[in-house]
């Protein structure tokens, strides 16, 4: 409830529709459906009809753009193949891979359909219609005036809404994105497809190719791609995975441009960009400055470390804890370079001065300045009011999130709190209905328990909260640590108590589950009093960060009007995992002085890569042979002297649109969308033409890759593919 509320509270999407006023040069922008007809796409070198991109009432390119898990998809065939990026595929190759036959290291191809592996844990979803129900929500809070309370009316009739909407016979799933901060609500339905498969994925040492190194990095040389295919019952409704499925017919599929691109072309993204923050007060930015970013980095980078370190000699435990390592380090290296940015570039300072600038504006206007006097103040006093308490906010979602032991313990004691309850008004998770499902979640922790990592993430935990500001303090620490030698307190604990705990034993958990809360503590388990100290906690602190972003529910409302006033023009969107569009041209850039980027890179580098001894750069030997072949086939171009593989773009794109297609002016697939560079990790808190650039990998590196490499020839057939 909370996380969604916060992201509630921070998806702010200020945007007033003010006709003609949305630029028409390319710009920071990911446009929403409703917005990409003020957009002048054919100034800026579109050359088909708009509506081609979208259409509300018929079939367009939209129709053949999927959701995967967090990435994007698309349609390239009209038998359900889908093309996005490695990295979005690899937890499934990841899962279906084993030491003895490693798919991950060496790459899978499916001959035929039936060769064909499920993608576990994989769905799919396609936009099928959008609809403004904000004035049924706000309808529903306009006489509540506590801010908490507000907040969840607003929450509980956001679940009435998509609950009446989806149509689960139908495999329409419904759901509400706030596009307006407290203002504006669009109910989105999709149609959600249960059974993925696996259909090709290159080697890890393509898919990966430069690894870390390389990661946020440009020049790139990845090709970073894999293909998969949605599946449907026979009788084309959504359905688990069953030998009977058949392939999913989309409405639409996009056309594979073999010929690529040239430098200057105009090109345009479709996606589902994750989130992202831009306008935002000065104080959230201090917040991840000083904060969000150094916090979640240092403890994510310590984290893959030790999971490195104690996995080094197991073959097996890498394998099953690659996917998670690599989520950890992605997003490890996108939070230093936000870091970075924000530092080089002054961000917080820069919007400080711009918030001056709008309260002299307020004040020079006496209505104004009775709607609006205030309230860059208000908005401070309730920011100020969540610092104090942010280290202790932080120290939970982590230890809460990664610690097994910890979970289980709040297991075993919500278990007991809930079940004293009758069915109806539990929490969702322990209704009768759900329970399974969350004791599954247990079985995941489980699975991948090690007890020397839990020991020292225990261990670096508790230490750290011992160096915790007054108003952070983490009560159940502190009552672990005496006052003379705290580090040697907490190390006994973990030691003797934390790691000994037999919760993770099947047969005495069932036993604890047998408890009432009162039998539970009357037991005086150390484990178990600590977890409930941090529980009371955290419960607390929960409370008042709802009750901070029940404040900035109305406040920041204000504050885009405040802005609209004084800027009279239209705000481009905050992305918010919703469908967008983005466009620029294949540009490259400077990113410092006396440097210069071009925007496509070539099998050279590839090929000079490999000779640096870093592992990053390892290289299947085949790519090797062909290259001193130049056996390029049709994918070689004159131009550029070579076969292209990365491809870089002034795009505005950020997490989620991995795997998005890079389409050209005809709306024919060149690219598959997968990075940023380096300098444009800040893209979340602010766009930038001179430094903003998203990277792909070429149609022409991925096509050569399938057929010279994987022998996927069927598969540049299925697409329209000449070979």
């Amino acid at each position: 409830m909370i996380k969604r509320k916060v992201l509630l509270a921070f998806s702010i999407i200020s945007f007033v529709i003010i006709a003609g006023m949305i630029p028409t040069n390319p710009e920071e922008g990911m446009y929403p459906l409703s917005e990409i007809k003020n957009v002048d796409l054919v100034e800026a070198g579109l050359k088909i009809d708009p509506g081609e991109i979208y259409n509300p009432d018929g079939i367009s390119l939209i129709d053949g753009l999927v959701r995967l898990g967090g990435c994007t998809g698309s349609f390239v065939s009209n038998e359900g193949l889908i093309l996005t990026n490695h990295h979005c595929a690899f937890g499934a190759i990841n899962r279906a891979s084993t030491p003895e036959q490693n798919l991950l290291q060496d790459g899978f191809l499916a001959k035929t359909r039936e060769d064909e592996i499920p993608a576990t844990g994989y769905t799919c979803r396609i936009t099928e219609s959008y609809e403004d129900v904000s004035d049924e929500i706000l309808d529903a809070v306009k006489d509540i005036e506590d801010v908490t309370e507000r907040l969840s009316a607003i929450e509980s009739k956001i679940r009435e809404i998509e609950e009446a909407a989806t149509d689960e016979e139908n495999s329409i799933e419904a759901r509400v994105s706030e596009m307006f901060i407290g203002k504006t609500y669009i109910l989105f339905k999709y149609r959600t497809m249960k059974d993925v498969r696996l259909v090709y994925a290159p080697p890890q040492a393509i898919g990966n190719f430069g690894g870390e190194t390389d990661n946020w990095i440009w020049p790139r040389h990845t090709g970073d791609f894999s293909f998969m295919r949605a599946y449907v019952a026979p009788d084309g409704s959504s359905a688990e995975y069953s030998e009977d499925n058949v392939p999913y017919t989309p409405k639409r599929y996009l056309k594979v441009n073999a010929g690529g691109v040239d430098e200057d072309d105009f090109v345009f993204i479709l996606g589902y960009p994750g989130r992202t923050y831009r306008h935002q007060p000065s104080q959230f930015l201090e917040f991840q400055e000083n904060y969000q970013l150094p916090y979640i980095q240092n403890i994510f980078s310590w984290i893959i470390k030790q999971l490195e370190d104690i996995n080094s000699d197991d073959p097996a435990m890498q394998l099953q804890f690659a996917s998670r390592i690599k989520g950890l380090a992605n997003v490890e290296k996108n939070y230093r370079g936000k870091m970075l940015g924000l530092s080089r570039i002054g961000l917080v300072e820069k919007k400080k001065s711009e918030e001056a600038e709008l309260q002299k504006f307020i004040e020079s206007d006496t209505k104004l300045n009775e709607q609006y006097g205030d309230l860059l103040n208000k908005i401070d006093e309730v920011y100020q009011s969540r610092l104090e308490t942010a280290q202790a906010g932080l120290w939970f979602s982590q230890f809460t999130r990664m610690s097994t032991i910890y979970n289980y313990a709040e297991f075993v004691l919500r278990y007991a709190e809930e079940m004293q309850k009758p069915n109806e008004e539990r929490d969702r998770a322990f209704k009768e209905e759900s329970i399974e499902q969350t004791k599954g979640r247990l079985a995941y922790f489980s699975a991948n328990y090690m007890n020397e990592f839990e020991k020292r993430f225990a261990m670096k935990m508790f230490s750290d909260a011992l160096s915790f500001e007054e108003t952070s303090q983490i009560n159940a620490v502190n009552n672990i640590a005496g006052d003379d030698d705290q580090y040697e307190d907490v190390n006994e604990f973990v030691q003797n108590e934390w790691i000994k705990t037999n919760l993770l034993d099947q047969e005495y958990l069932e036993t604890m589950l047998e408890k009432t809360p009162d039998e539970l503590m009357a037991m005086n388990d150390p484990v178990l009093n600590f977890v409930n100290e941090v529980m009371k906690q955290n419960k607390v602190v929960a409370a008042e960060t709802e009750r901070v972003f029940g404040e900035l529910n109305k406040l920041l409302a204000q504050y885009v009007d405040a802005k609209s006033e004084y800027r009279k023009q239209s705000f481009i969107p905050d992305a918010n995992g919703t469908l967008r569009l983005t466009y620029g041209y294949i540009r490259g850039y400077s990113p410092r002085d006396a440097v210069y980027y071009s925007p496509i890179t070539t099998l050279e580098g590839v090929i000079d890569k490999s000779t640096y001894g870093n592992p990053d750069y390892e290289l299947p030997e085949i790519i090797r042979e062909l290259y001193e072949k130049k056996d390029y086939g049709r994918f070689y171009d004159d131009k550029v002297k070579g076969l292209p593989v990365g491809i870089l773009y002034n795009m505005d794109t950020t997490g989620g649109n991995s795997g998005s297609p890079v389409l050209n002016a005809y709306g024919e697939l060149i690219g598959l969308n997968f990075d940023r560079a380096f300098e444009a990790t800040i893209n979340d808190f602010a766009w930038d033409e001179s430094y903003s650039r998203s990277i792909g990998v070429d149609i022409r590196y991925i096509l050569w890759i399938a057929q010279k490499v994987g022998g996927a020839d069927h598969l540049l057939e299925e697409m329209g593919v000449e070979i």
